[in-house]
Formats: C-alpha cells, sequence, structure tokens
C-alpha cells in the first residue's frame, strides 16, 4: 500500500505533463508590461519556443517523482540542402593527397574560326597550285616549262643584228604570249623566270589568274626607239621582249598605259616591273621616258655597273 501511493502519484503527473505539452502551443506571447514601463518601447514580444516547453515538463517531472532522470525531446533541425562543386579535373601530386585544378564551372564554348574573306582576298589565301610537269617534247632552251620551237638562224639587215641561234618561244611556266616571240635562250629563261616569280605571284587570283601575256615586240632589226643613226637595238639581237598588258582568265586585262597609274593596278604593274631588275639585265617602263609609256622594256644586256632598272 505504501508503494502503490508514490508510484500512481507519478503516473497521475507523467499525464498531466505529457497533455500540457501536447496541447502547449509552439509559442505564447508574455503578459503585458505595465504602461509606462521603458520596456514598452521594445520592438516584438519574445515568443516561448518548444525548447522553454521541455525545460516546463522536466520541471513538473521532477517534482513528481524525485530522482527520475527525463531526457529532454530533440527538436529536429532544418535540413538545408547544401550544393557541392564538383571538381572536373583532378591530377595526380607528388605526395599521397590530390590537389584540385579546376571547379565544374559550366566552360565556355571556344570561338568559332574567323571566315575567311570572300572575293579577291579568298583568291589570294588559297594554296597555290600544284606544279604542272611539262612534256619535253614541244620545250625548248633545256626547260620543259619553255614551250615553242627552235628556229633558223636569222640573218641581219643591218649591221650589228642577226639572230643565229634563236628560238620561238609560244608560253613560259603555263602563260601564253599573245605572239610568238623570236628571241634566244637566255632571254626566254629570263622571261620564265619572271613571269614565274613575279608576275603570278603578283596578279595571285585576280581575274582568275594570268592567262597570257601581251607582246608588243620582239626580234626586230632596228635601231634604238627607231630613231635614225641610233645604235642597234637589243631587239635586233633577239636579245628582247616589250611586254604591254597581263591578260586575265576573265577576260580582262592590265594593261600598262592605263593602269601605271591606277590606285589598283598600279601597285601590281610596279610589282612586276620591280621583280624584272635581276632576272634582265635592262628594265625600261613608263618612269624611264616617253617611248615606254605603253609597255615594259626587257632586255638581256649586261652593264658594268649592274641592272638598269628605270
Amino acid at each position: 500500500m505504501s508503494l502503490r501511493l508514490p508510484v500512481l502519484a507519478f503516473s497521475a503527473a507523467a499525464l498531466v505533463a505529457v497533455a500540457a505539452f501536447a496541447e502547449a502551443p509552439a509559442s505564447s506571447p508574455r503578459p503585458e508590461l505595465r504602461p509606462g514601463s521603458a520596456a514598452t518601447a521594445s520592438a516584438a514580444l519574445r515568443p516561448v519556443t518548444r525548447a522553454s516547453t521541455n525545460a516546463a515538463v522536466r520541471i513538473a517531472l521532477s517534482d513528481a517523482a524525485p530522482g527520475l532522470r527525463v531526457s529532454p525531446v530533440p527538436v529536429p533541425r532544418p535540413r538545408v540542402a547544401v550544393r557541392t562543386a564538383r571538381p572536373a579535373a583532378v591530377a595526380e601530386s607528388p605526395g599521397p593527397e590530390r590537389v584540385v585544378l579546376a571547379s565544374t564551372a559550366t566552360a565556355t564554348p571556344a570561338p568559332a574560326p574567323p571566315k575567311r574573306p570572300k572575293g579577291l582576298l579568298a583568291a589570294i589565301f588559297r594554296a597555290p597550285d600544284k606544279p604542272v610537269r611539262y612534256p619535253k617534247k614541244g620545250s625548248v632552251c633545256g626547260d620543259p616549262s619553255i614551250r615553242g620551237q627552235a628556229i633558223p638562224p636569222i640573218p641581219a639587215k643591218l649591221r650589228g643584228c642577226g639572230l643565229p641561234d634563236g628560238v620561238r618561244v609560244t608560253s613560259v611556266d603555263g602563260v601564253a604570249l599573245s605572239t610568238p616571240a623570236n628571241i634566244d635562250c637566255t632571254t626566254a629563261k629570263a622571261l620564265k623566270r619572271w613571269v614565274a616569280g613575279s608576275v603570278k605571284p603578283a596578279v595571285a587570283r585576280l581575274g582568275g589568274g594570268v592567262a597570257s601575256l601581251k607582246v608588243a615586240a620582239h626580234y626586230s632589226c632596228r635601231t634604238r626607239n627607231n630613231r635614225p643613226g641610233a645604235k642597234i637595238s637589243e631587239h635586233g639581237r633577239g636579245r628582247a621582249i616589250d611586254i604591254s598588258a597581263i591578260n586575265l582568265k576573265n577576260g580582262s586585262s592590265i594593261t600598262v598605259l592605263r593602269g601605271w597609274n591606277d590606285r589598283f593596278e598600279g601597285p601590281i604593274l610596279r610589282k612586276v616591273h620591280a621583280g624584272a631588275c635581276g632576272p634582265f639585265g635592262t628594265v625600261l617602263g613608263p618612269n624611264a621616258d616617253r617611248y615606254h609609256l605603253d609597255h615594259f622594256h626587257f632586255d638581256t644586256a649586261r652593264h658594268r655597273g649592274g641592272a638598269y632598272c628605270r
């Protein structure tokens, strides 16, 4: 009988405490403060949380059953989703630790390669044509790219003229001559070097490329500039050729007469004019004199001071 009363008292106290805890709100306002108190100016009332309710339950149970140990009710913590960056690339370090080199930030796509310009510039940037293999048959001067035929010796009409070992050239390095040129092999080889090393690179793909050269003069037994009493021209020895225009594959032409001072064609003509100084011993153009306003004069005469270029 003596043991049953404390047990019943403890059970009743526990049931009261549990019922109070179940019905207790999550928070309750504090008692109102007296008017005129300084604390009435506070911003908000402090709520009674579940933690304080747990404390009240523990006190009630301890009063009902001294010595009874009551564990507090755990309050669940809010779950917060945390995203962590996953390393994109990990490299082995000399030690046992691994070093993160980069994070998984969104990779910026590589910029697209620049587009090549259209038209003339696009043609210039194209790969050069493969070298053409010319058959030996139909070539002259021991160079397959110089096409033509050997001709009989040309006798002199004036003293100092004549072409004893000339050839009739129809094309050089794939570029045709508008008129077959009677010249010697030294001049034919110089013409080929000029076309391959200067004319083609300067014109490039303009108008589809170089189609032919307009020949203004080749072998001719005459004096210089056809002046009476002047010295025999190099044309009278088969050592000279005159070029008045560069014909393009699209049918257009770059003429010396109209193009020399042209803003677009002028630089091309000046480049090929300068490129002839070397293969030829004498190079004359519109800046030389009034006799060469409409053509370039090239010959293989050698001068003591080197090439003569005007």
